[in-house]
């Protein structure tokens, strides 16, 4: 098509505005970009942990936390592992933060509710550093041990109960007995309120989805008393899941920090029996023995903890109490869900969609297996009939569910 020469020299100018704002837009993008990365400037912070940070449990599970800080925050990580009575008795939570303060961490991370005491008086010690107890109430300002004067110290946990309600309903799915066995580590409320979300997730599917009667399924839990095994201290997890087959169980869900339910589970299989396992906190502990397990629920600290070390890094953080649930968008998103679930080999595909359709009716709050009517094992009313516990109701756990075999105190 003939075009005039104002025509051509008007379409030139066109081109060359075109590109040039363009190319502005692109840099202020650019801009923007890189203005954002240096606003959150490199962090070096501290990581205690209760156990050795490759137990493929719940330590491991912290130090991949603080791995995905440094890699997303261009951060530097001190790490301090075995910090527990047993590994390093003249050690204190204490001692530890203050050491790595001085190799000058802005930001402590204290993972176990065993360091209760240690973390609050490094709290109390450092008040212009900023602390996280991974666990506990000290920042929770319901909670009955809120701490007003502790302006730098803040708790994060994550609803693992849903987690244990979907172990719980594995266990219930596969076990051909009805015989399913709790290993536990020590006895408080957290422990309790896992246990008993394990109880009512397997009592709802062996009664609602396989149609079996509540009076044939037994649930018996068994505290070692401590985290892991200290030998001396605590009972011998291998021994205890162990005698919890040899009386009749064949799922074991464990709520310790290491795998030896799902390492007793596969050397059983090994040897012809049918028993299966669920480890528990780090979402790799099924490679152990991957054909008898039957899932991990696994906790995903990296993006709580990133969010909590880009505060400080900002210099807007504040010590607040967070009990995050899972992203139901998708429970296992690396970047957003603070608790997943990993379906095991040991699972059948029927099985498997059985699980997915529980997990969706829990994100859809269609189901909510903390409700009444519930009694707790004295006899005594947990929740009355239609009565949906609270944060409150459920964080502080003072005894197991009725229907459950086990101690619900050391007493």
């Amino acid at each position: 098509m003939y075009r005039s020469k104002p025509q051509i020299i008007a379409l030139i100018l066109i081109t060359i505005i075109s590109a040039v704002m363009m190319t502005s837009c692109s840099s202020e993008t650019e801009n923007s970009e890189k203005n954002e990365e240096q606003a959150v400037k490199p962090l070096k912070f501290g990581l205690i942990l209760v156990g050795p940070k490759n137990d493929r449990g719940w330590s491991q599970a912290h130090y991949e936390g603080g791995q995905y800080v440094e890699n997303k925050l261009n951060g530097e990580m001190i790490v301090i592992d075995k910090v527990n009575p047993a590994d390093s008795p003249n050690l204190t939570v204490e001692q530890v933060a203050s050491d790595m303060i001085e190799q000058g961490a802005k930001l402590i991370f204290a993972t176990s509710d065993d360091m209760k005491d240690g973390i609050l008086a490094a709290a109390k010690a450092n008040p212009d550093t900023p602390m996280i107890w991974s666990s506990g109430d000290s920042a929770w300002t319901d909670g009955e041990s809120y701490r007003d004067d502790l302006n730098n110290l803040g708790n994060i946990m994550g609803k693992m109960e849903y987690g244990k309600m979907i172990a719980g309903c594995s266990a219930a799915l596969k076990s051909k007995s009805g015989n399913i066995s709790f290993l536990g580590p020590l006895i408080n409320d957290e422990t309790r309120r896992l246990a008993n979300a394990a109880y009512l997730g397997a009592q709802h599917c062996w009664t609602k989805i396989r149609n079996e009667s509540l009076n044939d399924l037994s649930f018996k839990v068994t505290w070692i008393g401590f985290w892991f095994h200290i030998p001396g201290v605590t009972l011998d997890p291998t021994q205890v899941v162990n005698e919890f087959f040899d009386s009749g169980s064949d799922v074991v869900i464990s709520s310790i920090d290491t795998t030896e339910a799902l390492v007793v589970a596969g050397q059983r299989a090994a040897n012809g029996e049918n028993v299966w396992a669920l480890p528990y906190d780090f979402e790799g502990s099924c490679e152990q023995a991957p054909d008898v397990c039957l899932g991990v629920p696994y906790f995903n600290w990296g993006p709580a903890y990133l969010e909590i070390a880009k505060s400080v890094s900002d210099d807007s953080f504040s010590p607040t109490w967070s009990w995050i649930g899972p992203s139901w968008e998708n429970i296992n998103d690396h970047d957003k869900s603070m608790i997943g679930f990993v379906k095991g080999k040991g699972l059948e595909s029927n099985e498997k969609e059985s699980i997915d359709e529980f997990i969706d009716a829990l994100a859809s709050d269609k189901l909510n297996l903390f409700s009444g009517p519930l009694n707790f094992q004295d006899g005594s009313v947990y929740l009355k009939e239609g009565e949906t516990a609270t944060d409150h109701q459920i964080w502080y756990t003072k005894q197991l569910l009725e229907g459950i075999d086990g101690a619900s105190s050391v007493e």
